[in-house]
């Protein structure tokens, strides 16, 4: 590695550290190059580098200055050849994402959401993208935090999206919510998926037993909307956008959080994910799917429990 490599790394770790924050002022120049046994002309290159980056801001006759942004554009610098593994539920915007990352994002599975919680636990994978609704009416934290503890538990927020019963044009069945589905043949997601959750859990509340409910099981959103359009089924769950691309109908049910939860030691490497979420261009392509809020993509939250108590840290 070169010296004005060794300087950039080093400078990036103490920013992505916090030991430099967001408009803290760097030592002169010549100051930096006696302090690295090195010249001038070698600090102001890794300066410029690290500028290009978004680490730093560099202005005439100013010394150097932390950027606005520049603790998480130093983790994406010293994360650059970094890929991130992602396990866990499926999402048609996921397309769009791995794209924007260009190589950096691979998805093992789309198992489900406690698979990929499962996947995380044991080091398969390094972030499972999860949409669990817990008995308080909270998503993804409670199982984030029981099936990742002892991991320092992150969420990353990748969108809201909403849920509901995809169903041929023009509704022909009358289909209004899930006190409708008994006696129809409705596709259904897998145990374990963050969609079959939200389906049982709604059928219990109309008062009617998860099990009675009969069909085939999806693996993906898409393949739900597809057995409606060809007839298979009378109606599946799934997000609207599925239903957008086949020109179904659609009956809402629910709004929910879709996140990625992770260790602590992945943040690093989710770096590069973080900064695509929080680009309007991106936020964009996601939101024109249909049935997509970004407002709060790329938030990322610390996960602690008090006394039995969920509690976020932002």
């Amino acid at each position: 590695m070169t010296r004005y490599r060794e300087i950039c790394a080093e400078l990036a770790h103490h920013i992505s550290g916090g030991e430099l924050r967001p408009g803290d002022e760097l030592p002169g120049v010549r100051e930096l190059a006696r302090q690295w046994n090195t010249t001038a002309s070698t600090v102001s290159r890794a300066q410029r580098r690290l500028a290009d980056a978004g680490v730093l801001e560099l202005a005439d006759r100013r010394r150097a200055r932390v950027a606005s942004g520049g603790a998480l554009a130093a983790r994406r610098f010293l994360e650059a050849d970094s890929v991130l593994t992602l396990a866990g539920s499926d999402d048609p915007a996921l397309g769009l994402l791995t794209a924007a990352l260009d190589g950096r994002l691979r998805i093992a599975t789309r198992e489900g959401s406690v698979a990929g919680l499962d996947a995380v636990r044991q080091g398969r994978a390094d972030g499972a993208a999860i949409h669990l609704l817990h008995h308080t009416g909270v998503y993804n934290a409670p199982f984030a935090l029981g099936m990742l503890r002892g991991l320092d538990p992150h969420l990353v927020h990748l969108w809201r999206r909403e849920q509901g019963l995809i169903v041929p044009q023009g509704n022909p069945y009358g289909i209004t919510g899930v006190g409708d589905l008994p006696g129809r043949r409705i596709s259904t997601r897998r145990p374990g998926t963050g969609t079959r959750v939200l389906l049982d859990r709604l059928l219990l509340a109309a008062g009617h037993d998860p099990d009675g409910i009969r069909g085939p099981q999806m693996g993906t959103h898409l393949e739900v909307a597809l057995a409606v359009a060809t007839g298979t089924v009378d109606a599946g769950i799934g997000v609207r956008s599925a239903a957008t691309d086949l020109d179904l109908d659609f009956v809402p049910l629910a709004w929910e959080d879709f996140d990625v939860a992770l260790s602590g030691r992945a943040l690093d490497p989710a770096a590069h994910l973080v900064a695509a979420l929080r680009t309007p261009a991106l936020r964009a392509r996601i939101s024109a799917l249909d049935g997509y809020d970004t407002t709060r993509s790329g938030d990322v939250t610390k996960l602690a429990v008090t006394q039995k108590a969920y509690r976020t840290v932002q």
